[in-house]
């Protein structure tokens, strides 16, 4: 059995499958954080998580229904938000998640 270093195996740019997740998870975090820049403050700590699925559809995960519903008045603003990253968006959903999230502080 082959030992294989972690640094080579978190590396994004060999195209192995690893590398692939967390360029996968990175593509998600900035779409969250793009989506998150466009609302108010409390709106966007509602805003859990984001995607965008192969047939182009937003989908935005709401830390509640009550969250949910006022997210859903911003679907708009949302997809926008999203397309302007180069992604082709045509259609919004939301999703009700779980949990909290505290947003990251970056200088």
């Amino acid at each position: 059995m082959s030992i294989i270093r972690l640094d080579k195996l978190l590396n994004t740019s060999t195209g192995n499958a690893l590398g692939k997740i967390i360029q996968r998870a990175k593509d998600l975090d900035h779409l969250t954080t793009r989506l998150r820049a466009e609302l108010d403050p409390d709106a966007a700590l509602s805003l859990l998580a984001a995607n965008v699925r192969a047939d182009g559809e937003l989908v935005v995960v709401a830390s509640s229904s009550a969250w949910a519903a006022k997210l859903r008045f911003e679907g708009q603003k949302l997809m926008q938000a999203a397309s302007s990253g180069g992604t082709t968006v045509t259609s919004f959903r939301i999703r009700v998640g779980s949990g909290s999230v505290t947003p990251r502080v970056t200088e």
